[in-house]
């Protein structure tokens, strides 16, 4: 490849880099284009036709998805739908992870996690128990599991929960 004086460089002669730009397909060309005759469109029925839409979440006739779900309308019903503004959000830490993280009688916090690179969204801290723990620490969360809350009571810590 020939060398560029950068002198002669400029926006009149920048180019693409090779293989980031494809051709427009060219439709209804003859058969040996691959897109010839039906132009890629199949035989017949509504997608064959002039200003054909498919619906976003149409699905052929089956009955739609949102159909087919219960409906337990309203936000306090956690799986009212599967849908996202249902769920209830929280941020796991287990009890094995504030065991590496922390010294022996440390107050842990949602501030104190987050610094510590753990617990770094904006949704509610839930504590829970995976792992062992044999250090002494002040847990204040949004929420324990009793698997959790037992260990960190038996190592001589205690739990606060915050709202």
């Amino acid at each position: 490849m020939a060398r560029v004086d950068p002198k002669d460089v400029g926006l009149e002669n920048l180019t693409p880099k090779p293989g980031t730009r494809k051709d427009r397909k060219r439709v209804g060309r003859g058969h040996g284009s691959g897109t010839g005759k039906t132009s890629g469109r199949g035989h017949k029925g509504a997608g064959a036709r002039a200003g054909a839409k498919r619906k976003v979440a149409h699905e052929g006739g089956q009955n739609p998805i949102h159909m087919r779900m219960r409906k337990l309308r309203g936000p306090n019903k956690k799986m009212s739908m599967p849908f996202e503004p249902f769920r209830t959000h929280t941020q796991p830490v287990n009890v094995a992870t504030l065991e590496e993280r922390f010294d022996p009688g440390a107050e842990v916090s949602p501030e104190s996690l987050r610094a510590a690179g753990l617990a770094t969204r904006k949704h509610p801290v839930k504590i829970l128990g995976n792992g062992e723990l044999s250090k002494k620490l002040t847990v204040r969360a949004h929420a324990f599991s009793a698997v959790a809350r037992e260990k960190i009571e038996a190592a001589g810590g205690s739990v606060e929960v915050i709202e």
